[in-house]
């Protein structure tokens, strides 16, 4: 596996938002590839947040995964066009991942709800009572109550073609179209509670 955590603190202090130095006291960064577990523990169960835009609006993901592309590491990301998230990613590129704790109610509660709700109708993450606090190191929000994150910044974005997805999976995730976009982002930093 290549030396992942050379990625982290690839952006010096000046680069971070006002008040970053004081909030690092509660957040410890953390090589990505150490995360994984988690990730994939929670992705399918009760899923993940996506947040993207400079609102942070959330979506819930249950499929993504991390690995080495381009010598880079990555976080994929998959987004329908039909989603208010999409515009946002457009516009931005930047997102950020965020990862439940185990056997959190209240977040498994916020993630099924932020799956099942739009952010063209309001903001996702105060209706559902879960906190954006300002990113480290791009300007997309991650969720407090998140005790894992990532933040990515997009070097890729690929539509996913149905004339070369296989049958099977196309009839049973896409029977009416709207099929995914795949988002590639460079994993900038990963982040733990401490």
């Amino acid at each position: 596996m290549p030396e992942a955590g050379r990625y982290l603190w690839r952006y010096s202090i000046p680069w971070m938002s006002p008040g970053t130095l004081e909030y690092l006291m509660t957040r410890i960064a953390t090589d990505p590839f150490d995360a994984v577990p988690e990730v994939m523990a929670r992705i399918t169960s009760p899923g993940l947040l996506l947040t993207c835009g400079t609102e942070g609006n959330p979506i819930t993901i249950g499929w993504g995964s991390v690995g080495i592309i381009w010598g880079k590491p990555i976080f994929t990301v998959l987004v329908r066009p039909s989603r208010y998230s999409f515009g946002l990613l457009r516009r931005l590129g930047d997102f950020c991942v965020n990862v439940p704790a185990e056997n959190d109610a209240a977040m498994k509660s916020a993630v099924a709800w932020c799956g099942s709700h739009s952010g063209r109708d309001g903001d996702k993450a105060s209706d559902c009572g879960i906190t954006k606090e300002a990113g480290i190191v791009i300007d997309v929000p991650h969720i407090r109550e998140c005790p894992v994150h990532f933040e990515c910044r997009s070097v890729h974005a690929n539509h996913v073609l149905d004339a070369e997805i296989d049958g099977g999976i196309r009839n049973r995730f896409y029977p009416k179209g709207d099929l995914h976009q795949i988002w590639w982002g460079e994993i900038l930093g990963c982040w733990r509670v401490a």
